[in-house]
Formats: C-alpha cells, sequence, structure tokens
C-alpha cells in the first residue's frame, strides 16, 4: 500500500469506497471488491479530468465514461450520487432490489449518467471503442480549423476478466489500428476472479500485448492519486495512439482480512469486516451510508464545473452554427434521427423480368440510402463482397482517416457488434454490421446486449439457409433464425424477394426502439411481379396475403419466409383447383405480432386449420401459427455440401412435396 493522499482526496475515496461496501452489505450480495479498489481511479477521473454535466446528462459534447467491469457497478453509483446525477441515496440503499434504479450491473436509460448496459465481460471494451470511433468520424465531418464542436473522450475502466474476453481483443486490435487516440482504458489489474489468482489460467503480457496493438501503455500503481493524475494526463496528450493505464490494485484494498482474496470479488464483507474495515482506513464504524458535508462541497464545485464547460460548448456551438451554417444544417440530419421524408420514392424497384438474390438487392437499397441519409454508415466483418454492404463511391474509414462511411472490421464479429453498439449509443450515426448468417453466432451476446438496450443497428445476415451449397454445414446456417426469434425485442425480417428487401430496410431505418436483422439470400430469387400481386409496403406488417385462388375464408393456408415464398406461391397455384387455398407472404414474426388481434385473425383466420408453413431452417417456433392441426416443414439436420437446387431436392423443398404435404392436412 502507498502513502495516503491529501486528507481531502482520502475522504472522497474513502466515501465512493463505502457508498459502494455499504450497499453491496445491505443487499446481501454485490462486488465489494472492485469498487474498493477502483475508488482512487474512478474518483481522479472524475475530480480532474471527465467532462460532463449533471443537469444536463446527455449534452453531446460530454466525455463518455464506460465501466466495462461491470460487476463493480456500485462504483459508478456512488459517483453518479456525489456528482449529483439523479441518483439519491435512497437508491443506493436499495441495490438490487426491485424497482430502483440501481440494478446488479449497470443499465443504459434505466438512470442518467450510466452510458452503456455492462456486464458480459469484455462487451463495454468494445462499447468504448465504437463510441470513440464514432467520436473521431462525427469530428472529421463538423469540426474546422476554428471550430471543434465534437472534441470528448472515451473513457473504460475494465478489469482482468474483460481483458480475457475474445472481444476486448478484437474491439481494442482495432482500435489501435484506427489510432483512436480519445480512446483510454484504466485496467484494474487485480489479479484475483472468482475461482482465485488469476495465475489459475492468465499469464498475458498486458503491456506488451497492447504495444502490440499499438497502443500506449502507462504501467502504475492504481491506488496512488498522484499517479493516476499524471498517467491521465499523459494519455491525454496522445494525438496517435489510445491509451492503455494499467492500474496495479488490490481487490477489497482496506479490507484487513479479504484484501486480495476471491472471496471479495463477489461477496458482502459482511458486518463485522465492514466495520474492521472502517476502523483500519479512519472512518466511524458505526455509520452507514454516510458522507461527510467536505465532499459534497467538492462534488458540488466540480458539478458547477461541468455546467460552466457544456454552457461555454453552447455558446461555442452558436458561432459555429453562424459561421457553417450548412455544417450546421447537416448537424441538425445527423442528430435528430428523423429520415428524409421521401426516402420511400428514393428506394430503387425491381424489374419482375429478373431474378435478384435478396443479397444483391439489399446492396442496390444501400447505394439508395446512402445517397439520401449522409450519416448512414457501416461495414462488414470482411465479407463486403459477398454481403454486398460496401458503399460505392465512398472512402473507406482507416488509421486516421475517419470522413468515410465504410467500415472494415476485419474477421472480428464479436467485436463489430460491440463497437456497432458503442457506435449507436454514442449518437449521430445511423449504423449497419454484416456477416454471413451462420456467424451470428459470434457476436449474439452484442445483439442481446442491443436489444436489451433498445439500440437501432441494422444487421445484414446474408447467406442465410442450407441454400448456401456447396460451403456445406459448417456455413449453412440452420438453427439461427429460430434462436435469434427467442431473443426478446430483436426484429427479424426475412423478405422473400427483391421488392420485400427494400421495404425491409425503410422498415428497418424506422425502427428506432431496438436491433433489426435482416436475413438475405446467396441464391437468386425470382421477383414478384407487385403490379399483379399486393406491394411490398404490407412487409411492415410483418405478414400479408400474397395471393387467393377463391374468395372468402380459405381451406389452407400455405405460409413461409424468404426464399420459400416463391415455392409456396407455385405450389398454391397448383393446388388451387383442388381447394380454396390462401398464400402468405411471412417475412416477420415480430412485426405481425405488433399488429392488431383483428388484423392477425384477417391473415390467418382461426376458422382455417389446415396450415402447412415452409423454412428453409429449424421449424421449431412455428407451432404458434400452423396450430396442433398445421404441420411446418423445416430442417430438423443439418445441410451439406452441393449445389443448392440439388440440396433444395434432396430435402423436399420442392414444388412436388409442398403439395403432397398439403393433401396430408385434415
Amino acid at each position: 500500500m502507498v502513502a495516503a493522499p491529501a486528507s481531502l482526496d482520502t475522504l472522497c475515496i474513502n466515501s465512493i469506497r463505502f457508498l459502494a461496501v455499504d450497499a453491496v452489505n445491505k443487499s446481501k450480495s454485490g462486488h465489494p471488491g472492485l469498487p474498493m479498489g477502483c475508488a482512487p481511479m474512478g474518483y481522479t477521473l472524475w475530480d480532474k479530468f471527465l467532462k460532463h454535466n449533471p443537469k444536463n446528462p446527455k449534452w453531446f459534447n460530454r466525455d463518455r465514461f464506460v465501466l466495462s467491469a461491470g460487476h463493480g457497478s456500485m462504483l459508478l453509483y456512488s459517483l453518479l450520487h456525489l456528482a449529483g446525477y439523479p441518483m439519491p441515496m435512497e437508491q443506493l440503499q436499495q441495490f438490487r432490489q426491485w424497482g430502483s434504479k440501481t440494478p446488479g450491473h449497470p443499465e443504459h436509460g434505466h438512470n442518467d449518467g450510466i452510458e452503456t448496459t455492462t456486464g458480459p465481460l469484455g462487451q463495454g471494451c468494445g462499447n468504448a471503442a465504437g463510441m470513440a470511433l464514432a467520436e473521431r468520424m462525427l469530428a472529421a465531418r463538423f469540426n474546422t480549423d476554428t471550430h471543434q464542436p465534437v472534441d470528448h473522450h472515451t473513457y473504460v475502466l475494465c478489469g482482468d476478466g474483460d481483458l480475457m474476453e475474445g472481444v476486448s481483443h478484437e474491439a481494442f486490435s482495432l482500435a489501435g489500428h484506427l489510432r483512436l487516440h480519445k480512446l483510454i482504458g484504466l485496467y484494474d489489474s487485480n489479479r484475483i476472479t472468482i475461482e482465485g489468482k488469476t495465475d489459475l489460467a492468465y499469464s498475458d503480457d498486458v503491456k506488451r500485448r497492447f504495444q502490440g496493438y499499438n497502443w500506449n501503455v502507462i504501467d502504475i500503481d492504481g491506488h496512488n492519486y498522484d499517479e493516476i493524475d499524471r498517467a491521465i494526463r499523459r494519455a491525454r496528450r496522445q494525438t496517435e495512439r489510445p491509451t492503455m493505464i494499467i492500474c496495479r490494485t488490490h481487490i477489497a484494498w482496506g479490507s484487513p482480512n479479504k484484501v486480495d482474496t476471491c472471496g471479495a470479488h463477489g461477496e458482502p464483507l459482511g458486518d463485522d469486516e465492514v466495520a474492521a474495515t472502517k476502523r483500519a482506513i479512519g472512518l466511524p464504524p458505526d455509520q452507514t451510508f454516510h458522507v461527510p458535508p467536505r465532499v459534497r462541497e467538492l462534488f458540488d464545485t466540480r458539478a458547477k464545473r461541468g455546467k460552466r464547460a457544456a454552457a461555454k460548448w453552447d455558446r461555442a456551438f452558436a458561432q459555429f452554427r453562424a459561421a457553417t451554417p450548412e455544417k450546421a444544417a447537416e448537424w441538425g440530419e445527423y442528430f435528430t434521427g428523423t429520415l428524409p421524408c421521401d426516402l420511400e420514392k428514393q428506394l430503387p424497384t425491381f424489374d419482375p423480368a429478373v431474378p435478384l438474390a435478396t443479397r444483391i438487392a439489399s446492396g442496390t437499397v444501400i447505394q439508395a440510402l446512402a445517397k439520401a441519409i449522409p450519416n448512414f454508415v457501416g461495414g462488414s466483418a470482411d465479407l463486403a463482397p459477398s454481403t454486398k454492404t460496401l458503399i460505392a463511391n465512398v472512402e473507406s474509414v482507416g488509421p486516421g482517416r475517419y470522413a468515410g462511411r465504410n467500415l472494415h472490421f476485419g474477421i472480428r464479429e464479436h467485436g463489430m457488434g460491440a463497437m456497432l453498439n458503442g457506435m449507436a449509443l454514442h449518437g449521430g450515426l445511423h449504423v449497419f454490421g454484416a456477416t454471413f448468417f451462420v456467424f451470428a453466432d459470434y457476436f449474439r451476446p452484442a445483439i442481446r446486449l442491443a436489444a436489451i438496450m433498445k439500440l437501432p443497428v441494422v444487421y445484414v445476415l446474408t447467406h442465410d439457409s442450407f441454400y448456401v451449397g456447396e460451403d456445406g454445414p459448417t456455413h449453412e446456417p440452420i438453427e439461427h433464425i429460430a434462436s435469434l426469434r427467442c431473443m426478446p425485442n430483436l426484429t427479424l425480417i426475412r423478405p422473400g424477394d427483391a421488392s420485400e428487401t427494400a421495404a425491409a430496410w425503410l422498415t428497418a431505418l424506422r425502427h428506432t426502439d431496438g436491433p433489426t436483422a435482416l436475413i438475405l439470400t446467396r441464391q437468386n430469387l425470382p421477383t414478384i411481379d407487385r403490379a399483379v400481386y399486393p406491394s411490398a409496403d404490407n412487409l411492415e406488417r410483418g405478414a400479408y396475403t400474397l395471393w387467393q385462388s377463391g374468395e372468402g375464408a380459405p381451406d389452407l393456408i400455405l405460409m413461409a419466409s424468404g426464399s420459400e415464398l416463391e415455392l409456396i406461391l407455385a405450389a398454391g397455384k397448383k393446388i388451387a383447383a383442388e381447394t380454396n387455398v390462401r398464400v402468405v407472404s411471412f417475412p416477420s414474426w415480430e412485426l405481425f405480432e405488433a399488429q392488431p388481434a383483428e388484423y392477425r385473425e384477417s391473415v390467418l383466420p382461426s376458422t382455417c386449420t389446415r396450415r402447412l408453413a415452409v423454412e428453409a431452417g429449424s421449424p421449431f417456433g412455428w407451432e404458434r401459427y400452423v396450430g396442433l392441426a398445421g404441420r411446418t416443414h423445416g430442417m430438423t439436420r443439418y445441410g451439406a455440401s452441393a449445389p443448392y437446387k440439388v440440396l433444395g431436392e434432396y430435402f423436399g423443398f420442392t414444388v412436388e412435396n409442398v403439395i403432397t404435404l398439403a393433401r396430408g392436412l385434415k
């Protein structure tokens, strides 16, 4: 342990520590060790450097602070409370309780000042990298020699567990490559995990690792206020590389019996040890949730400083607006989140005589969207030629080059997902990311967090079924669509032709309350003649009647998504002489479930129990739409390596088999 810093600083640090300790102890669950060890880092950053305004928590040019080690949430809650955010003491006292604003891990949107939802380790690292990338991209668009409306840092506090997770490697590797110099990491190197000391499974040379990533690396005593101060100052002077400050710490610092123990990671200290620790560091052992008046005065002063910084920015922004009206108008387009009112008219139409893979149709739509929406940006995990997601005639983002619109994430699906979340959280950009559908498994945790946070990220997931063909079962998604449909607040859209693909993009961009996944084909599909059949705009309702052979209620309903739409349409027309058959295009369960009950009944009338769903994926879940008397024709095995038409025949995705299955319904 090092000598204590100045007395007021010590008092502030210990107040942060014991707000956290008392909250965890009262809750009888939580993680006291990290807040106790990291309180000096948190205090120094928030006291000296973090540019923020508790009176306007969403001030655009604030610095972002990401607690990637989200299990240490009480560190953040304590800082928010002291800094003057709407985090009253009563909320700290209700830590981890029903209805409180202090859940076990930080949740974005739950309270002001929480920049992202963290807890799954490593995700915050990727979020922070995405925020830093968004800052640089917006700075390249709006800053001039005389006006810099975009100028802030992103700080991320991460731990041993974060740096073991693969997503941190992916995101931090790319951050170093892109030279995101306004990204600063504080690594809580306490060398303890739940099972014991980190040397059970971890012996990385973190300094050399980050030097290899092209980061600036600083190694300090994480309990020494002055060293933390100097390190952050050095990091902020960097103009070429992000900085990782390796902070050597002791988990549960100050605890006589639990310092440097794995028990302190995720267990309350207990009444006796809390009292012993308070005595050891000079606090009254009988006081809980206590903040000395001098500490409150200091934080009140810091809050006023933040308010002044925001007011100064407001004045500078007014000058920016007056001096550069064109840029100011564009700023409004970027940050209002509104889409062009005539966007639908700017989308391409498709020739019914030309078959087209929905991934190719999507690529055509992307070009139109890029022309219409200046802040529409995105990229792929090294698959843009196949996913058709490269925006034409614009630059790519690269090291020191941030004005472009094409993002190259490399073969880093998980890092891509976490960074997209960070970019969406930062604000100012419409973002999308692409890969093969089968690789959604590689960034599923980031998709899930986007769904929890209700982030408007769009995923372009191509090569959507066994029709991938020759690449074989490793690249042919089977269970993926069913597994993603299980995820609350994620909207999946699997369009059945090029026109539905355009409608799917429009629907995705209009959906601002959660992520959307577009599930697209590798192979060509017929383009449905919308002069004959209903408009593809009906896609926004999730399902609609594409064709029916007779009037009134149907006797048979065939339903499908994606590439199987052409199949059931052909089968329906062949069987029409035998029965009144309805063909339903069903691109999105989630959109359909959001419709009024009357509409859902009009598409799938309960009087018709002869129902067949066809989808080139797992049949799991279709029971809700086909009912007990119906049937789903899907895939209950993995695919194979062969030309896709051969696979379609072998797996029974033929007009003849669909008719046979339909005839078998009672």
